[in-house]
């Protein structure tokens, strides 16, 4: 089958966005430049952005942002708060620690228990009238990372449907959000869910979904190796450390891309009994995959999901 596609590099990732009819293609550019206009919104990673002058105004005063912008903060907050392991208000541990980047250190424990202390996203003000944001205590900083690709996802498949793209696959950095009916007489997505090693290229195994969002959360992604200790980057925001676990990676799939960003982290904050307990949409399924080549689903996906990797098993 014809496909095409559009590849480079935005959002801190690969950006991969295929569509399959030719006279589909002109919303390939369309879907760059929505891109390219949310990451100038909402970036942390340059010294200027909506969400960087809501970060600088910390103890100041409240910033005005555009709509964009603000939906996504108020999402963001609203599931901070509810204090299950998501945290945007992470900012300030994130840059401290720096995992995945040449200046990454591990801190001191007073370094990390002062930084704690500006990472409580009770302490973030929405206002809905004015669409503004106002961080309560300088040195507060939002980080947006852990939900920002699935918000633009979705966007851009909201996009491609008021611009007639009836199929197409949309893979923000491994982010994949499906769109429209597959070939398959049946409809659904053959779907690999990626291996949580870097070296292993196939697979550990196979979904049949319809075009839902599919996100995969890791510790092997980004780490700092010191003093003979591995620190994998997704912070515990109650200890200001890397997160303790058992688990690799966590695999998420949802009709929205965003709460698959969501439900990844809360996955490895409350493990797989804790996720359980807290989901109560049956369309979002959820795999863990274990350091002991073990696997659990969710029971929503046991029949949807087979492993192809012999190295890996499925356990109750």
């Amino acid at each position: 089958m014809t496909n095409f596609t559009n590849t480079y590099h935005a959002l801190g990732t690969e950006i991969k966005l295929t569509v399959f009819q030719k006279e589909q293609v002109p919303a390939l550019d369309k879907a760059n430049d929505l891109v390219q206009y949310c990451e100038d919104l909402l970036t942390v990673n340059r010294t200027e952005s909506e969400i960087m002058s809501i970060n600088h105004a910390s103890g100041k005063g409240a910033v005005a942002v555009s709509e964009i912008s603000y939906d996504l903060v108020k999402r963001a907050v609203q599931v901070s708060q509810e204090n299950h392991g998501f945290n945007a208000a992470i900012g300030p541990l994130v840059k401290l620690w720096h995992i995945g980047f040449s200046d990454a250190e591990v801190p001191s424990d007073s370094e990390v228990a002062h930084t704690l202390r500006l990472t409580n996203p009770k302490r973030i003000m929405l206002n809905d009238k004015d669409k503004s944001v106002f961080l309560l205590d300088e040195g507060m900083e939002l980080d947006l990372g852990g939900i920002a690709k699935g918000y633009i996802a979705d966007a851009l498949k909201r996009m491609w449907h008021e611009e007639g793209v009836d199929q197409g696959i949309i893979n923000l950095g491994g982010n994949v959000l499906l769109v429209g009916r597959s070939i398959h007489e049946n409809g659904l997505w053959k779907v690999g869910v990626q291996s949580p090693f870097d070296t292993r290229n196939e697979p550990i195994g196979l979904l049949d979904i319809p075009d839902y969002s599919i996100v995969t959360s890791g510790i092997y992604e980004r780490f700092l190796n010191k003093d003979g200790h591995s620190y994998h980057h997704i912070m515990d925001p109650k200890t200001g450390y890397p997160v303790e676990t058992d688990l690799l990676g966590v695999t998420v799939i949802s009709p929205k891309s965003i709460d698959g960003e969501i439900w990844s982290s809360l996955g490895f904050y409350n493990g797989y009994e804790g996720t359980r307990k807290l989901l109560t949409d049956p369309k979002i399924g959820l795999i863990f995959v274990y350091k002991d080549m073990t696997v659990r689903l969710t029971d929503n996906l046991k029949n949807k999901f087979k492993v192809t990797d012999s190295v890996f098993k499925v356990v109750q």
